[in-house]
């Protein structure tokens, strides 16, 4: 079980509303103390980079670990079965090795999300009516994005929210039984999920040649990506087509940037010029670095993101992402996938970090 203190001095960081970068250091080096002693497999790499608890002076000094690292190691400071939740990444075929994240309590993950969602997605507004078009923990519960949603119900919805994804696939029908009831009263209404869904949903609505105008304070959050599951679409026309169908400003549809690997999310301010900036509360910080170096590139210059989540107590705090991405003022802009010689790093930055964990 992790220290419960370690726990505690972290929620109340969370909680600072304004903490200093000392603070965010002091934080982050307590963490990477924690994880070079109790996860060995990072601490194998620590040790092959130069870094361990002397070396070590700053958030920025702590090695980022590759993503897929999670796929092929237990990156974990608690024995796996000693974790509350153990979320798993979706992947997209049968064969595919899934990455598990163990989370020894989920009161960190929990925290972190309530409140970076309800200054971000609620912009601290009242209960909000909401749709949901993703499977929920029942059908899921290795999911962390069915854990985030469900929190955001719980929390944030009011009574008459609901899911509109079932194992029979997505119900239309109390879509726009929704959509119209809006429209006709006046209540504000949200539709949160995977962006794929959101595809689907326009799909049958314009088949339908059903389109609507949902009243002020409405809003659409998706969480990204399309992996295969849906036709793809350009941020723009994505948003566009969003707008048109549900009668909403391009401003009031928020994407939401996470990963099962962290236990943070980022957010951005609405996409009527996407790419739009994306940023995270005071609890993560993110570079944008050469892979295999993980040598920090200077601003305005593509590189991969790195992001330092001092939530992830129990795994690492730090990932380096396959994700391309420019630093810019007030967060960065994520301009896609790595390809070509930025994937081909990533790749390397795997195989060292393997390499070193089995020395």
């Amino acid at each position: 079980m992790a220290p419960p203190a370690l726990i505690a001095d972290l929620l109340a960081f969370l909680a600072d509303n304004n903490p200093s970068g000392e603070a965010f250091d002091r934080q982050a080096l307590a963490l990477f103390a924690h994880q070079f002693q109790h996860n060995l497999p990072f601490q194998r790499f620590c040790q092959q980079r130069g870094k361990t608890l002397r070396t070590v002076r700053s958030w920025r000094d702590i090695p980022a670990v590759p993503i897929s690292a999670f796929k092929a190691l237990t990156l974990s400071c608690i024995p796996p079965d000693q974790a509350e939740r153990v979320f798993m990444t979706s992947g997209t075929t049968q064969a595919e090795v899934k990455g598990k994240h163990h989370h020894p309590s989920l009161a960190v993950y929990d925290a972190s999300m309530i409140c970076n969602f309800g200054q971000r997605f609620m912009a601290g507004g009242g209960r909000i009516r909401m749709g949901i078009l993703f499977p929920d923990e029942i059908l899921l519960p290795n999911s962390s994005l069915a854990h985030y949603l469900a929190l955001a119900v719980r929390e944030f919805g009011t009574d008459a929210s609901h899911c509109l994804l079932t194992q029979q696939g997505l119900d239309t029908a109390r879509v726009i039984v929704e959509l119209e009831r809006a429209q006709q009263t006046g209540e504000p209404y949200a539709l949160l999920g995977a962006s794929y869904s959101f595809v689907h949903l326009l799909d049958e609505l314009q088949r339908l040649g059903k389109t609507f105008h949902l009243p002020p304070g409405s809003r659409v959050l998706d969480t990204g990506g399309f992996k295969g599951q849906s036709r793809e679409l350009s941020m723009t026309e994505f948003y566009a087509q969003l707008s048109g169908t549900l009668g909403i400003s391009t401003d009031q549809c928020i994407n939401m940037y996470g990963m099962t690997e962290l236990s943070t999310q980022f957010y951005d301010d609405g996409n009527s010029t996407p790419p739009s900036v994306k940023s995270g509360p005071h609890w993560i910080r993110t570079r944008v670095v050469e892979p295999l170096s993980g040598e920090e590139l200077p601003r305005g210059q593509q590189g991969i993101l790195a992001h330092c989540d001092l939530a992830n107590f129990n795994s690492v705090t730090t990932i380096l992402t396959e994700d391309v991405g420019i630093a810019v003022d007030g967060g960065f802009l994520l301009l896609g996938r790595a390809q070509g010689s930025a994937a081909k790093g990533c790749s390397l930055a795997v195989e060292e970090f393997l390499q070193a964990a089995a020395a």
